[in-house]
């Protein structure tokens, strides 16, 4: 890592590592014009990249390194996802929110959030009724997948009188859709929502208000998919995400999605015979680093990357496969374990600017390298893909 240890001589060393860096990048820049990029890299968000809204540890600098010019980042030479457990809003919308933080182009296929997966789901429930929990727009994401009959928490509970016990002493106020606003005004397909089943309830996103959710998702999962009704079969759960913690802008972790479910499950194991079954995706589940791994080599084979997915899909008709896949996280229990699930040619790095704060490596979840940014992590990838062609840069 010889810029890492020319940051660390001292300030004078700073003209020397960007001469390496520039060299660096002109010599990558040969070799990925004469084979194709050899290796991927899936960064979390949260922790790694962002805190709240606010840019950190390098980040940008770190994501301009890996675009063609880092002083227009528009055209990748080295293909990159994010990889969240975050979520609710649309995969576009986050790739211009992320774009406009970083100061490079972000792509929707490139965004890989916690509800992405929901995708998979879609021949099965395209055209039943399901509940879209979370902040956000859950209801436009499930949509925007392709589910055709989607309703919200915020939209579900105003046709039932009462379900929330406790609304009446809640100092805030949800927009409520016009036309369920006037119960003798509703149309026979607008009644439908309360005689029709819920056939499934989606977790897209963190829940805003827990009380009103829990209690509606134990009357929605107990009663087979109508509030108020006798027992009935439960209608099938699925979270986006499982992680008890995150990293946001406060200075210490806060709960997740993973203790929204533990709060559910615990209850409705209490007042219901039959367990509660629920299906959770998002890290550190395998399958997630799969579509990752499907969605970076589909970007070797597609550089630069269009905006359009069937072109996307399509490449470019090159063979190139990669070879090596890079994790970048913060979470040891979340990223770092995910990586041990899936196994090669996953590589995990550790920073610290996150979950993880401490030095050394995490004991349970030890990561194959530790750094401190997402910076350090950039660095140590692009140099390590730059020994590995020592003879080029004799050459040049």
């Amino acid at each position: 890592m010889i810029c890492l240890v020319a940051r660390a001589i001292g300030p004078k060393s700073q003209s020397t590592c960007q001469l390496i860096r520039h060299f660096q990048r002109r010599h990558y820049s040969l070799e990925t014009e004469a084979q194709g990029p050899t290796f991927g890299i899936a960064f979390d968000i949260d922790g790694v990249l962002l805190r709240g809204r606010t840019p950190i540890g390098g980040a940008p600098r770190a994501l301009q390194r890996l675009y063609t010019d880092p002083s227009n980042p528009t055209e990748l030479r080295v293909p990159y996802v994010f990889l969240t457990n975050g979520g609710g809003v649309r995969e576009s919308i986050r790739a211009s929110e992320l774009g406009g933080l970083l100061g490079v182009q972000v792509l929707p296929h490139q965004v890989l959030q916690g509800h992405t997966p929901f995708k998979k789901l879609l021949n099965r429930f395209s055209n039943e009724l399901v509940l879209a929990v979370g902040k956000g727009e859950p209801a436009n994401v499930m949509s925007d997948y392709g589910f055709r009959k989607v309703v919200s928490m915020d939209e579900y509970v105003a046709y039932f009188d009462d379900i929330d016990p406790l609304a009446q002493y809640k100092s805030w106020s949800r927009q409520i859709p016009s036309h369920i606003e006037n119960h003798h005004s509703r149309s026979q397909g607008q009644l439908d929502i309360i005689s029709k089943q819920i056939k499934a309830a989606f977790i897209v996103s963190d829940p805003v208000d827990w009380g009103r959710d829990i209690q509606v998702l134990c009357d929605v999962l107990r009663s087979g998919g109508l509030p108020g009704k006798t027992d009935g079969h439960q209608p099938p759960l699925f979270f986006a995400a499982d992680d008890l913690e995150y990293q946001a802008a406060f200075p210490t972790e806060r709960l997740g999605m993973g203790a929204f479910r533990i709060a559910l499950e615990s209850i409705f194991n209490r007042i219901h015979d039959t367990p509660l079954i629920y299906t959770s995706f998002g890290k550190p589940n395998a399958t997630v680093f799969k579509d990752a791994e499907t969605v970076l080599q589909k970007l070797a084979k597609g550089l630069p990357p269009s905006d359009q997915l069937e072109t996307l899909n399509e490449g470019n008709g090159t063979n190139q496969k990669i070879s090596f896949l890079y994790m970048v996280g913060d979470n040891p229990a979340v990223d770092i374990y995910g990586v041990h699930q899936a196994g090669p040619p996953w590589f995990s790095i550790l920073t610290r600017t996150g979950c993880f704060k401490v030095e050394g490596n995490h004991e349970r979840f030890p990561a194959d390298l530790v750094v401190n940014t997402v910076e350090d992590a950039v660095d140590y990838i692009l140099n390590k893909h730059s020994r590995e062609h020592l003879e080029v840069l004799k050459v040049v």
